[in-house]
């Protein structure tokens, strides 16, 4: 059985075997303004997605992430899809969501109605990486 809830304290250490970015601190804010969510298979977490708000008002999708093992089951869609309709509910009306030009998730965005919307080169030696491209979907 699949759940998506809020993610919560006790699943620090779990958080963090998948999300090696996340500051500590931050960390403590996601599970305090519930800008996060864990995916349970069976009470198993087995998947996260956290977000911010860009501009302060726009939903921003800044982690999805599904372990090795559980991908390409849909989990990372049921993931975007609670997500979005979270935010529907809470009057948005436009997300953004990234990731790098190198990574398969750009095809995985587009298949689920995101658009490009641009994208940035970082290229200071000590946080080089490759072009980062900006997606965005309209919600009803």
């Amino acid at each position: 059985m699949v759940k998506i809830r809020y993610v919560r304290a006790a699943d620090k250490e779990f958080w963090y075997s998948l999300d090696k970015h996340l500051p500590e601190t931050e960390f403590a804010d996601k599970v305090r303004t519930k800008r996060g969510y864990v995916l349970l298979l069976d009470e198993k977490p087995v998947g996260l997605l956290r977000y911010n708000l860009f501009w302060d008002n726009t939903p921003f999708c800044t982690m999805l992430f599904v372990d090795g093992e559980y991908r390409g089951n849909g989990y990372g869609k049921r993931l975007m899809e609670h997500w979005e309709k979270e935010m529907k509910a809470q009057g948005y009306g436009m997300l953004l969501t990234s990731t790098q030009a190198d990574e398969n998730a750009q095809h995985f965005y587009r298949r689920l109605g995101y658009k490009d919307c641009g994208g940035f080169v970082m290229d200071l030696p000590r946080y080089a990486q490759p072009m980062e491209l900006f997606f965005i979907k309209e919600i009803f």
